[in-house]
């Protein structure tokens, strides 16, 4: 908790500076407050000739882990584990075990599938975070206009969204969760040459190459449809065009010629994150 400084002098409060809200008093034994403590409370000091805006501005903030996750609908408050099942198929060749499953007309033993189900759990962890208020402070907010609840209600859901955000792409260190950009299953590279300087084709290539590499791990099953990209790169693509000549951007150039539009039959979804920033091998 902080120290509040009492002055016996104007002079005392303005030489124990701005940093610690100071309470100072009167000659005629009355208290006021320094800026400091009555900003805090959202109640102001409004000259005659000063037009107040009573429109409030709360903190600049953009999340966007609803647009790169899909959240399950069915985990409640209640639950402690989160999992889903993983299916594995096995089954033996005919003439040779690692062969197809051919037979004779008159075949008796025939091969069948093997199946293994396993399960993959994640604990849920709870998230609280709580806002009070006083009866007097209510009453005093809904009579200068300024609704302290729903003000506090709105800085709620705030950190709620920047946990999230925070969580989804980084996860958290302290619980062990790794997020979608650390994740010890997902490889880290560079490009060869830097975006500054490349050409559209050179972009083109790096873009396919991280691409192919993902294509690959899935046993050539899902090619990524979507790609993020640090705000810096992902402004070089907007900003450049393909040449001197050309009226298209590198983004657009990149989304309609890369390996992902061939086999998904749709553009490549590129969308900038911050934390994206530094995720490379080298920064």
């Amino acid at each position: 908790m902080s120290k509040l400084l009492v002055a016996s002098t104007i002079a005392q409060a303005v030489a124990m500076g701005t940093a610690t809200p100071v309470r100072a008093r009167t000659r005629d034994h009355m208290m006021t407050f320094d800026a400091q403590t009555v900003d805090s409370t959202g109640i102001f000091l409004v000259g005659e000739l000063e037009r107040l805006d009573q429109t409030m501005h709360e903190p600049l903030a953009d999340v966007t882990w609803s647009r790169d996750i899909d959240l399950r609908s069915d985990v409640s408050i209640a639950d402690e584990v989160s999992s889903f099942s993983n299916a594995s198929f096995a089954a033996a060749g005919g003439a040779s075990p690692q062969g197809k499953s051919w037979v004779g007309k008159n075949a008796d033993a025939i091969q069948g599938i093997a199946l293994d189900i396993g399960k993959t759990a994640q604990p849920l962890t709870l998230w609280a975070n709580q806002i009070g208020w006083t009866i007097p402070e209510l009453e005093s907010a809904r009579q200068a206009g300024r609704p302290v609840d729903v003000l506090k209600h709105s800085g709620l859901l705030l950190k709620h969204n920047m946990d999230t955000d925070e969580q989804v792409y980084i996860g958290d260190e302290i619980i062990g969760v790794q997020g979608l950009l650390n994740s010890d299953k997902v490889g880290a590279t560079n490009v060869n040459k830097s975006w500054k300087l490349a050409t559209a084709d050179e972009i083109l290539a790096d873009v396919n190459m991280i691409l192919y590499n993902a294509w690959v791990a899935s046993g050539f099953a899902v090619c990524p449809s979507k790609l993020l990209l640090p705000p810096e790169q992902f402004g070089l693509m907007v900003t450049r065009k393909v040449s001197d000549a050309g009226n298209i951007s590198i983004l657009e150039y990149v989304k309609i010629n890369c390996i992902s539009y061939a086999k998904n039959g749709k553009p490549l979804d590129i969308q900038p994150s911050k934390w994206c920033v530094g995720r490379g091998t080298a920064g």
